[in-house]
């Protein structure tokens, strides 16, 4: 039996110009969740990371941490889909950039109502496949992850394709997928084990790595 663990990136940099980019923090959490898993004796036979920069940057820092080098296999089905595009698709006027806790509110509110009417096939956003689409991705990953009998692998992905896996694993309704992708913690631990013939849930969004006061700051969602 193998195991796969679904590492959700660092902290990004949310209401920037780029979010596309780990901020201090998300390279912080990155790497220390390395030194965890290498003071637990963890080695990975396969990596696995989308092709995000922050994906890669994710997956540098927790090689850092983790003192090792990998030569990360990167799938494009792990990539995000784009927020900024769902929001638009129910909500066309401009938004300002979230300043203010009443605005990050309505941002997420957005986002969700965006997701919703996407994934039920009610709203094509610009520049993006069909949900059916973006799941394919997620589960072409999934199924070259069950090729490899006993592996341990290490995949570096976002909220939504890490939702996306729990959903289609697991039978979810698209509700419940979406409330797990913004439940979805920075630089978060989801662990399957896995046959030939399916993935079976063992933990969901874990933080070990930063369990304990030195570290209590750094938690984030964004």
């Amino acid at each position: 039996m193998g195991t796969l663990y679904l590492v959700r990136h660092g902290q990004a940099s949310f209401g920037a110009d780029n979010y596309d980019q780990l901020s201090p923090l998300g390279e912080q959490q990155s790497q220390r969740l390395g030194e965890y898993l290498r003071q637990r004796g963890h080695q990975f036979d396969t990596v696995i990371t989308g092709t995000l920069q922050r994906h890669l940057q994710t997956h540098d820092a927790l090689a850092r941490g983790l003192q090792v080098q990998h030569e990360p296999l990167r799938r494009p089905g792990l990539n995000e889909y784009d927020s900024h595009a769902l929001i638009a698709a129910v909500h066309p006027e401009p938004l300002q950039r979230p300043d203010s806790p009443e605005s990050y509110r309505n941002h997420f509110r957005l986002l969700r109502d965006g997701l919703k009417r996407w994934m039920d096939g009610r709203s094509e956003p610009a520049g993006m496949p069909t949900y059916r689409e973006f799941a394919n991705g997620v589960a072409g990953v999934l199924d070259e992850v069950r090729e490899q009998d006993d592996a341990r692998v290490l995949l570096v992905s976002s909220g939504g394709p890490i939702a996306t896996a729990m959903g289609l694993i697991l039978g979810l309704a698209p509700e419940v997928t979406i409330d797990l992708n913004m439940r979805l913690r920075n630089s978060s631990i989801t662990e399957f084990a896995y046959t030939p013939k399916r993935h079976m849930l063992v933990t969901y969004n874990t933080l070990p790595h930063l369990d304990g006061d030195d570290y209590k700051d750094w938690v984030s969602y964004a």
